[in-house]
């Protein structure tokens, strides 16, 4: 437990400054993440080195498909969360409790990077539940593995005030951001959010770190063929050449609708194709949607299978077929 940065105190409330809720809270009270709690007259964050959950994974597992394409990342997790997603993928991971974690530091961090094989190593990826909330300890570790030449990896729901993001970005190398739909109703009325914050954390990150979008396709909620072409207008407008992951949507937590249709995504994947250069499809098997394609010339330049990445049509950067030079970090490591 620490004392939680971005916070005032007026009287007997505290206001938390930490995401776009600004929760206002009285002594023994908890925030909507439930990780940030009012006790003995400050804000605390009660997640602090509590880590739920840890692997080595595929970087592409994140998913992340543009940055160090075919190398491993430490992955690491802890409770809560500031969204409360009807359709959430690792709610029970979300709604768990210290009681069912470990204390990990910062430096044990560093040191198992250092112990598991360092040069197939990326870094960290702070993932499964929110890692936003768990802020002061991704910001202490992030420094000190930046100072050792490991990169630092953040996939979240992009619900984060401007100003902590703009703290912790300098540490962080990429992003996953989680689109959970692109009308204001759905993030509302399903997640307990809103979209246009999510969308500014976006709009922070491009051009001062790697960022790649998620966005799963929930039938009849956010797959509307109207929704994703002013989806991917706004991705276009910002940069083509952003990476969008297209996920397939499974039965999980609160919501009960069937799987999305292979089919829908097909459709989301063909109409992003036509503004934007890398799109993918996630959850669906084995699929070309997996595949990057050159966005000159369209030959296959990296094969996907299983997480097994082939750079088979890249010379560096380039491809090897009409010398596009694609955009990627790390494929020359």
């Amino acid at each position: 437990m620490l004392e939680a940065q971005y916070y005032r105190r007026q009287g007997e409330y505290f206001f938390c400054l930490l995401c776009p809720h600004r929760c206002r809270l009285t002594e023994g009270e908890r925030g909507k993440c439930g990780v940030r709690k009012v006790q003995g007259g400050k804000l605390v964050t009660t997640n602090y080195e509590t880590c739920a959950t840890a692997s080595f994974d595929p970087i592409e597992k994140k998913p992340l498909y543009h940055f160090y394409p075919g190398r491993q990342i430490f992955s690491i997790g802890t409770f809560g969360c500031n969204l409360s997603c009807q359709f959430c993928q690792n709610w029970q991971l979300v709604h768990s409790s210290a009681g069912s974690s470990r204390t990990l530091k910062p430096e044990d961090v560093l040191a198992i990077l250092k112990y598991q094989a360092p040069e197939r190593q990326v870094g960290v990826a702070y993932t499964y539940a929110e890692p936003t909330v768990w802020f002061e300890f991704v910001l202490e570790t992030a420094r000190l593995l930046a100072k050792h030449g490991f990169r630092n990896v953040v996939i979240s729901n992009g619900f984060i005030a401007r100003e902590p993001l703009a703290e912790l970005l300098p540490y962080i190398d990429a992003f996953n951001i989680d689109i959970k739909a692109f009308n204001s109703e759905f993030y509302r009325r399903l997640c307990g959010g809103t979209k246009g914050a999510v969308l500014q954390t976006v709009t922070q990150i491009y051009k001062r770190s790697h960022i790649e979008l998620t966005y799963l396709l929930i039938p009849g909620l956010n797959d509307h063929q109207s929704e994703i072409c002013r989806f991917v207008e706004w991705v276009a407008g910002l940069d083509p050449g952003i990476p969008v992951h297209f996920s397939r949507y499974f039965p999980q937590y609160k919501l009960n609708l069937p799987p999305t249709p292979v089919k829908t995504l097909e459709k989301a994947y063909a109409i992003a194709r036509k503004r934007l250069d890398y799109v993918y499809l996630g959850n669906v098997g084995e699929h070309r949607g997996m595949h990057t394609y050159c966005p000159r010339c369209h030959a296959l330049v990296i094969r996907r299978h299983n997480y097994k990445t082939e750079l088979e049509g890249l010379k560096g950067k380039k491809c090897l077929y009409c010398g596009y030079e694609l955009q990627f970090i790390g494929v020359d490591d």
